[in-house]
């Protein structure tokens, strides 16, 4: 298997080819949990069995394309709450957990999360929930379209240029503060750009201020000199700054890169090889769900190679338990608590978003999470044991607890396991003590199976 993993590495056209069971790579219980963790938040036991029977391909349709009247009917009705989220930070993150668990376009809500990792907007800088909101609202409408129009909206985007302290900027005193990041993260990169360019693009944007929560653009205080910007020569506007470096060929490399890492695997940086393809494709037409469709149907997103190579984020962590146990909790709560696991939405550390990887895992994030499936599944004082595995089990026809238990180990890690270690999970559940009390049992095990690694691991 690593042989055929390796090949793939080190041929591209192979590697983005869409992915066709066979003999040698068949479609499995494993494989569709797999994507819905890397397309979705994770699955519960009908998506996966959904999954099972419809192979991978027009699994992948649903969750690329889902149904857009059921679409339609949940963002109307989450428009009702939606008005209500803005009033406060704190209503805002649980409104969108709950739009997380619930949602019937999951991949939508997880690219959001992308990409409010990738323009990262600390809204402790904003003085308005309202305007967070609002960014948010920006960020999911472009976040499966045309990275030029998400860029193009982040550039009038009034809460970032109050995060970044650019405000204001006038003729006089050209502010960098929005353009240092726009070229140096969000775009090219870093190496790919001078401090003259900087000083360029933060002229070109001269006139450009924030006023009562607006940005607002003042002709008086525009500099319309000329400008070397990336080795072109002429008067720029803020607008021609954003189809530069928006077509800039760095730009391709550094989106597909961190999408690389957010789909496919963050264990390993890829080569410019493995990414050509993907580059030049991106490069073409900057189409977002275009890139993220090679990546969900491509050979390589099925291989070993990315195959349980991520850890799983806080916010992935919790709204997976959420889901693959059929419940909803109170997501104000749950806010509270990812947000103690590190990661606390509307409120990233730095303008460079979440590291990711290995930065989740420490010895107190671990016990963090470790807690976390304590209060949802055992101490029921915060959550009113609204998790319930022995119910969801007898739901999908396990009506013993030795059932439910192997049940259990199929649905929240699809029976990756050695068989000692499958045989000690199951030795409770095999008690005269099970049979008396099968609720506490089964809460008992689903804890100790969301506290593996292999649980932790997309």
């Amino acid at each position: 298997m690593s042989a055929r993993v390796e090949n793939h590495r080190s041929d591209p056209d192979r590697a983005w080819v869409a992915y066709e069971p066979d003999a040698r790579r068949p479609w499995s219980l494993a494989l569709a949990a797999h994507l819905y963790r890397r397309a979705a938040f994770g699955a519960n036991w009908g998506q996966l069995q959904q999954a099972l029977s419809e192979g991978p391909q027009r699994t992948a349709d649903r969750l690329l394309r889902p149904q857009a009247a059921e679409v339609a009917a949940f963002d109307r009705r989450g428009g009702e709450s939606e008005s209500m989220a803005g009033g406060s930070v704190e209503n805002l993150q649980a409104w969108w957990l709950r739009r997380m668990i619930e949602t019937p376009h999951p991949l939508l809500e997880k690219m959001t999360l992308f990409w409010h990792s990738h323009f990262a907007l600390n809204a402790g800088g904003v003085s308005d929930p309202r305007l967070m909101q609002a960014h948010l609202g920006l960020l999911r409408s472009h976040a499966l379209g045309s990275f030029d129009s998400l860029l193009r909206g982040i550039a009038r985007d009034p809460a970032m240029f109050l995060w970044l302290g650019a405000d204001r900027n006038r003729k006089a005193s050209p502010n960098e503060g929005f353009v240092r990041p726009l070229l140096e993260t969000f775009t090219l990169g870093p190496g790919h750009c001078t401090d003259q360019d900087v000083q360029a693009a933060a002229r070109a944007f001269t006139g450009w201020s924030v006023l009562r929560g607006q940005l607002r653009y003042l002709d008086l205080e525009y500099d319309g000199a000329s400008q070397r910007f990336l080795g072109r020569e002429g008067s720029f506007a803020a607008q021609d700054i954003v189809r530069i470096v928006a077509e800039h060929p760095a730009t391709a490399q550094t989106i597909v890169r961190r999408l690389y890492r957010w789909l496919i695997s963050e264990t390993q940086d890829p080569d410019d090889a493995l990414l050509a393809p993907l580059v030049a494709s991106f490069a073409g037409d900057r189409d977002i769900a275009r890139l993220v469709e090679t990546m969900l149907r491509s050979n390589l997103l099925f291989s070993p190679f990315s195959y349980r190579q991520k850890v799983k984020g806080p916010v992935e962590l919790a709204v997976g338990m959420t889901q693959a146990l059929e419940a909803m909790v109170s997501t104000t709560q749950l806010a509270q608590e990812v947000a103690g696991l590190g990661q606390s939405l509307c409120r990233p550390p730095t303008v460079k978003g979440w590291a990711g990887g290995s930065h989740w895992i420490n010895t107190a994030a671990l016990v963090g999470r470790h807690n976390l499936a304590a209060a949802l599944l055992l101490t029921g004082k915060r959550y009113e044991t609204k998790l319930d595995p022995w119910a969801v089990a007898q739901k999908h026809g396990r009506g013993t607890p030795e059932a439910a238990g192997r049940f259990l180990l199929e649905l929240l890690v699809q029976d990756d396991l050695e068989p000692a270690t499958r045989d000690a999970l199951l030795h409770d559940v095999r008690t005269p003590a099970a049979a008396k009390e099968p609720g506490a049992a089964l809460r008992r095990l689903a804890y100790v199976v969301m506290t593996l690694p292999e649980y932790h691991l997309s």
